[in-house]
């Protein structure tokens, strides 16, 4: 087992692993920009290195630097959370070479499932649905329109690289085709240096629905059942939950054993999500793996009582998984909402500043990671989510009532957050009934704003 961690990221998620490093009895290292100077998950760190200013680009994203903070250091390993390094597989291959572990899937794995469009040619070799794409990437107009008049409008332009919603855009008919790719290759090129797309059919409101995989080193694969984050604004989730509402259990079992097929036909190990569409007759169908660990993770822990972070530090030490598929059972039902420093009230615009107050709720059942307290500065430089707040309870209903109990004691002050809008879905008879889809917050919600 490793004795010295670095954690190469920031906020809940750095805070998050360092925890989970202090629980096995290892040592974490945190690195910070200028612009997080002082913040107070690096007091909980056994050390912490500076390693650049405020830009994530020569900070967080400078992988120089943070590899020469474990070499100084002495950590063994990195953990780079999710976001910033995590899905990058040069990163991971510089590791390894300079003799740190990356606490994450092996770089052939990333490779094949880090791409949308490779990824999908996985799936089918391990017999996963697939939703009607392109053949291979866009490198035409003359064949992007061929395909969407093969498959019909609405068509889906998607990036191939990256994730969060970014280089994405819904076409619905043919004289808005060119002016997409665009506007998605640009997009694209901008966030991932990668202006690569394709094309799939567009799926009329369909739910997202992912299954968490954990894998190790000797060839183990476990599932750890399905999140449902159906609850979206513009492909960022704001709600997720497990079980999902209304999924039949036939369907929940055929989802999760596909997705360790996949995992297995790509030599996956460690921590990894992998993503699908379900249509409104409960067809599913792959979208892409996301190979590190997810915001939501924590949704997964509290209905299989699993420790997702402490697992992936194991496995990435060697060791085999220590459970069997056997014993992970769903129990009860575990919901999260992401809290963000932003205005619903003016198009969700970002808020940064001071937190003046920062009272959260509690009680049984309820969990929350968050890397703020009075007095912290959210910054303008990085993304806004500053808590994660979760209820688990026996039923559906009962962690409903506890959410809303929790929402309303949540008192923030000195920034704009989203809890007033997560009040509003929470009080919506559609969502109550898990009568929702991807498109549900623009539909319902946002027209009603």
């Amino acid at each position: 087992m490793f004795t010295k961690i670095l954690v190469a990221n920031r906020g809940e998620i750095a805070l998050r692993v360092i925890r989970a490093c202090h629980d096995l009895g290892i040592e974490a290292v945190a690195v910070y920009s200028t612009a997080d100077r002082g913040a107070p998950w690096l007091d909980v760190a056994d050390q912490a290195i500076c390693i650049g200013p405020a830009a994530s680009s020569e900070s967080y994203l400078k992988v120089a630097r943070i590899i020469a903070a474990a070499e100084v250091s002495g950590a063994q390993a990195i953990h780079p959370g999710y976001g910033f390094l995590s899905e990058n597989s040069k990163f991971a291959e510089q590791c390894r070479a300079s003799g740190i572990e990356f606490i994450g899937p092996p770089v052939a794995a990333m490779d094949a499932l880090g791409n949308k469009d490779k990824s999908k040619t996985v799936a089918r070799a391990a017999k996963v649905p697939t939703v009607p794409g392109s053949d291979g990437l866009i490198t035409s107009l003359d064949q992007a329109k061929a395909f969407a008049a093969r498959v019909e409008y609405p068509v889906l332009v998607k990036a191939s690289a990256g994730g969060g919603g970014k280089g994405m855009r819904v076409v619905h008919s043919p004289d808005k085709l060119e002016e997409a790719i665009d506007a998605a290759k640009r997009e694209a090129a901008v966030s991932f240096k990668d202006d690569s797309v394709f094309l799939e059919k567009y799926l009329d409101r369909p739910r997202h629905v992912e299954v968490q995989l954990i894998g190790d080193q000797h060839g183990n694969v476990l599932h750890l059942f399905e999140r449902d984050c159906s609850l979206q604004r513009r492909h960022q989730k704001l709600v997720e939950e497990s079980p999902s509402p209304n999924l039949p259990d036939k369907v929940r079992q055929e989802m999760c054993t596909a997705a360790v097929r996949l995992a297995k036909e790509a030599k996956y190990y460690n921590a990894g999500t992998c993503e699908f569409l379900v249509d409104q007759k409960n067809n599913f169908y792959f979208i892409e793996v996301n190979a590190r660990v997810q915001v939501e993770h924590p949704v997964t822990e509290l209905v299989t009582g699993v420790d997702i972070i402490r697992e992936q530090i194991r496995v990435a030490a060697g060791e085999k998984l220590r459970h069997q598929q056997k014993d992970i059972k769903q129990t009860g039902c575990a919901i999260e909402v992401r809290i963000n420093a932003e205005d619903t009230a003016h198009d969700f615009r970002p808020s940064a500043g001071v937190v003046k107050t920062w009272r959260p709720p509690g009680g049984p059942g309820v969990r929350l990671d968050s890397h703020v307290c009075a007095g912290y500065r959210v910054p303008s430089n990085y993304d806004s989510m500053v808590a994660k707040l979760l209820v688990h309870q026996p039923t559906r209903a009962e962690a409903f009532a506890v959410m809303r109990r929790c929402l309303r004691e949540f008192k923030v002050e000195g920034i704009h957050t989203t809890i007033p809008i997560l009040q509003t879905i929470f009080n919506n008879e559609a969502f109550i009934e898990g009568k929702v889809d991807t498109t549900f917050i623009e539909r319902e919600l946002m027209k009603k704003a």
